[in-house]
């Protein structure tokens, strides 16, 4: 049965933590909510698929091949596949992180 749910109250902060919670974990891609209290960070790495970040609350800095980009609440940002990418919490924010894991295109 299909349920309604509350983006911003599926994963709860922690103090001086990220917490992550997976709904969707299938072969052919994930859904993930972040909750990342503020000054927390994930150190930069590349994922081999495009992913799609919405931030449904606060502010974050989310750099992608070096250049610094701000995505607020009701924003997002896709990050390229196997670009470098790194995020930090600016304000106390959480974001839904949306990866399909299938071929790029642009890819040859």
């Amino acid at each position: 049965m299909p349920e309604i749910m509350n983006v911003k109250e599926w994963v709860a902060y922690q103090k001086g933590a990220v917490v992550s919670k997976t709904l969707v974990e299938k072969e052919t891609g994930t859904v993930t909510l972040f909750a990342f209290d503020e000054g927390q960070a994930l150190s930069e790495h590349t994922a081999p698929f495009d992913a799609l970040v919405q931030v449904t609350e606060g502010r974050a800095e989310i750099r992608i091949a070096g250049m610094p980009h701000q995505v607020g609440a009701g924003e997002m940002i896709i990050m390229p596949a196997d670009q470098g990418h790194a995020l930090k919490a600016l304000t106390r924010f959480k974001m839904m992180l949306t990866m399909i894991r299938a071929g790029n295109k642009n890819k040859k």
